[in-house]
Parts: structure tokens; C-alpha cells; sequence
């Protein structure tokens, strides 16, 4: 940790309310409330939230050289102790996203085996087949008006469910659609107030959430039910015993009992949410931005075309296609699945001069970073052209990283971009798109919801 120098002064801030200081706010619009505090105040800064005696106190950090400080230089001394992650941790139990230490270390050597780039550009083979199936459906859409938000949704769900699990969701995304949003809600809210009832207590908002959870918890046992009964049945691309659910029924029975059935659900649940949640938005806010932007999108098609002809694209043809990878980038800029990251101080140190006191909540904000105007030129603008290699080399490393950095890292980015592109690809060969809704509003709960839709109207090739 970067020892503290004694004489600096706290990080600037939001006075606030004087009462509730920055909590309205906050709880209003929070990806708001964190752009107008880094415009205001600066790389780092101090914000308060509650009332005096339960008040939290916060450092958000928005400078690509402290976000590295967080996620990699430092890592060991910020860890997932924030209180977003323990109510994470209460809902989904203590999966990959929220372990920590030993646990963490357990799991991701468990699970790791499934997200090498052999297996993963082995699954290529799943992903066209939803787009294909979704691309054929879009074909008889009503109106020729579809909804990216939702379509995105069950499209990266069908095709997280067959690659990791091995069976088809579509029984299972109306429960998803109807609960995620109601649990991603309650955490949220429970995250950021000085005082939390208890779970157990009957409110309205604890039955609903409790409701919500006890539903997607049947479903996992269901799924990994009704997977146990087809073993010997891997998943489309995968080699047989050796998908997730594979990999994590065998660890169980390891010697050294790594995994039981409750931290097998876990697993589960934790990839089969945020495992799609994060591709859809990627999805979605690409075939949007594109939808926007015509010119963009018949460079992006053409590129297609000229690459694939009229083939089914591959993991192979990911090189193939750098335009509309770099696409997609842009739309991660814009739209980051995971818009607000957040830590907790082991110990006392300091960020861009600034005292961090031990035991301090410390956010980074790609949602921020990514349209900071000392880093990128006219940052609200749809401008795939930033990624270029040579421009992204240019840049300083944590500019951008909408799948978080350091030894925490998301552990399926190759998935998901392997997944984005491929899908995409099908998707804009199949139809041209032209945007409906202008704008998509956004908030920030576990990840980046859509609060509105994102139509578009199709013309098919």
C-alpha cells in the first residue's frame, strides 16, 4: 500500500443535504451524481451519504493511475468487504463474484479449466446457433419492431444456459425476467442506506426479495437436477464432463470436499445471472448505438459480408471482423456492464495525494472513466475509430476496462467478447437496423440496467 503522507487534506467533495448529505442523490441517479462530482471536485473524491452519527463515507477514484492503484498494483489491500458486495452475498450466496481469500482462490481453480481460449472458441458453435435462432424469429417480429433490451436478454441466456449448463433456458427466462430486477433492486437499495432492517423481518420489500430469491434458487436446483439426469450429455461445444456443471458436481466429490450442494447453487446462480446480464448489455447498447449511427453500421455489415460471404462465422474469424470489434469497445465505453466497481481499504494509504483511511469504501467508475474528456476527445460520441490499435496502445491501460483489471479480472472476457462478436455478426447479417428509441435511460445496480426499451425496426436483407 502507498504509505500515507500525515499533512494532506481530506479529498474534496459534495457538501449535500445537511442533514442526508449526498444520499438523495445517490439513490436518485448515482452514474449522475459520480459525473458531476468528477467535473466538479476532481480525480478523487470524498462523498458522504446519511444522517450525522450514520453517516458513510466514500472515496470515489477516477483517474486511470488510482483505479490501477485499486484493481492491480494494490489489489491486496482493497478488498470486497464493500458493502454492495455482502448484500450480494446475502442474495446469490458466495460464488465467484463475492469470494474472497482461500474461497476465491478454491474457485477460481475449479473453474477456471472452463474459460481457456481452446474451450472457449470451442462453444462458437452454441453462440450462432441462438443468433441464428433469434435472427429467424426477428423474421415474423410484429410490426418489425423488436425490443434489444429484452431480445438481448434471452438471447445471451439461452446461450449462457446451453454452453455452461447444457440445457436449454427458454422455460427458465420468464422466472429470471421477473425476479433478477426484483433482488438486483433490493440490493441496491440496502447497499447505500445507514440503516438496514433486518432480512428477516416481514416488510413488503423483504417477502418480495425473499420471494424473488427462493423462485431463482428452484430453478437452479432444477437445472442442475434435470443436468445430473442427462450426464454424459455435455454441452454444445464442450468436451463431455467437462462443463460447468460437470466440473463443479466432481469437485464436490474431491477428497478435500471443496464444493457442497448449497456452494455448488451458488455457482450456478452467480454465472447464469451475471453471466448474461453482462453480455446482453454489451448487445443490446451495441446493436443500438449501431441503429443510431447508419453509417457505422453498413461499414460494420460490409466488413461482414466481406468476411464470412455466407458462411456461419467461427471463433476463427474474430481477427476477421476488427471493425466491429472495435464497435462493440466503443458501446463497452459508453454503456459499461459493470458501470461502478467498489472496494474496501485494508489498511491506511493514499490515492492521487489523498489520505484513503483504513477500513474506507473506495469505488472506481468505469462509467466515469470511460467519458473523461482528458482521456477521450468529445467522449459522449460514437466513435469505433478510438479503438484502433494503435490508439488503444496510446492509452493508458485503465482508460478503459469495462470487465474490471488485476488479479480480480472478469473471468469470462473471452467468452463474452467471443459470444458479442459472433452474435452480432449473425444478428447484422440477417437484418439492417434503424433506431425507434433515440435515447435508452440507464441506472446502476449490480450492473447496468436499462430503465427504458431500446427498439428498433427491422429491414431484412
Amino acid at each position: 500500500m502507498t504509505p500515507p503522507t500525515a499533512s494532506r487534506a481530506a479529498a474534496p467533495g459534495p457538501a449535500g443535504l445537511p442533514l442526508l448529505g449526498s444520499l438523495l442523490d445517490l439513490r436518485r441517479d448515482s452514474l449522475g451524481t459520480f459525473l458531476r462530482a468528477r467535473r466538479t471536485h476532481g480525480e478523487v473524491v470524498r462523498l458522504q451519504a446519511g444522517p450525522p452519527g450514520l453517516r458513510s463515507v466514500f472515496h470515489a477514484v477516477f483517474a486511470p493511475e488510482g483505479v490501477q492503484q485499486v484493481l492491480a498494483s494494490e489489489a491486496a489491500g482493497f478488498r470486497k468487504d464493500h458493502p454492495l458486495y455482502e448484500e450480494v452475498r446475502q442474495s446469490f450466496g458466495n460464488g465467484l463474484l463475492t469470494s474472497q481469500d482461500s474461497d476465491y482462490l478454491r474457485q477460481r481453480r475449479l473453474v477456471q479449466p472452463l474459460f481457456t481460449k481452446r474451450r472457449v472458441d470451442g462453444y462458437a458453435g452454441a453462440v450462432t446457433a441462438e443468433a441464428g435462432a433469434v435472427a429467424a424469429r426477428w423474421r415474423t417480429a410484429d410490426g418489425g419492431t423488436v425490443d434489444l433490451v429484452r431480445e438481448m436478454n434471452r438471447l445471451a441466456l439461452g446461450t449462457v444456459s446451453r454452453i455452461l449448463f447444457g440445457t436449454d433456458a427458454a422455460a427458465a427466462a420468464d422466472a429470471i425476467d421477473r425476479c433478477a430486477p426484483v433482488i438486483n433492486a433490493y440490493v441496491v437499495s440496502r447497499a447505500y442506506v445507514p440503516v438496514k432492517l433486518p432480512r428477516e423481518w416481514p416488510t413488503p420489500g423483504n417477502r418480495r426479495a425473499r420471494a424473488a430469491t427462493d423462485e431463482l434458487n428452484a430453478l437452479c436446483d432444477r437445472i442442475l437436477a434435470e443436468r445430473r439426469a442427462a450426464a454424459g450429455t455435455p454441452a454444445d461445444g464442450a468436451v463431455e464432463g467437462e462443463d460447468l456443471l460437470s466440473l463443479l458436481t466432481r469437485a464436490g466429490n474431491d477428497a478435500d470436499g471443496s464444493l457442497d450442494a448449497t456452494e455448488i447453487r451458488e455457482q450456478v446462480l452467480i454465472f447464469l445471472l451475471a453471466g448474461h446480464e453482462t453480455t446482453a448489455t454489451s448487445l443490446a447498447f451495441t446493436l443500438h448505438l449501431l441503429a443510431r449511427h447508419p453509417q457505422e453500421q453498413q461499414r460494420v455489415r460490409e466488413e461482414i459480408d466481406r468476411a464470412l460471404g455466407d458462411r456461419v462465422p467461427t471463433a476463427a474469424d474474430l481477427d476477421r471482423l476488427p471493425y466491429l470489434t472495435q464497435a462493440l469497445k466503443e458501446s463497452m465505453r459508453l454503456y459499461p456492464a459493470a458501470p461502478v466497481i467498489s472496494r474496501r481499504a485494508v489498511e491506511a494509504t493514499e490515492i492521487g495525494g489523498f489520505p484513503i483511511p483504513a477500513g474506507a469504501d473506495v469505488v472506481v467508475a468505469p462509467w466515469v472513466t470511460h467519458r473523461d474528456p482528458e482521456l477521450w476527445e468529445d467522449p459522449e460520441r460514437f466513435d469505433p475509430g478510438r479503438f484502433t490499435p494503435e490508439r488503444e496502445a496510446a492509452r493508458h491501460r485503465y482508460a478503459w476496462f469495462p470487465f474490471g483489471g488485476g488479479p480480480r479480472a472478469c473471468i469470462g472476457q473471452h467468452f463474452s467478447m467471443l459470444e458479442s462478436v459472433l452474435a452480432l455478426a449473425t444478428l447484422l447479417r440477417a437484418c439492417e437496423l434503424e433506431a425507434v428509441d433515440q435515447e435508452v435511460p440507464v441506472a446502476a445496480g449490480i450492473t447496468l440496467q436499462a430503465t427504458g426499451p431500446a427498439r428498433v425496426r427491422l429491414r431484412h436483407q
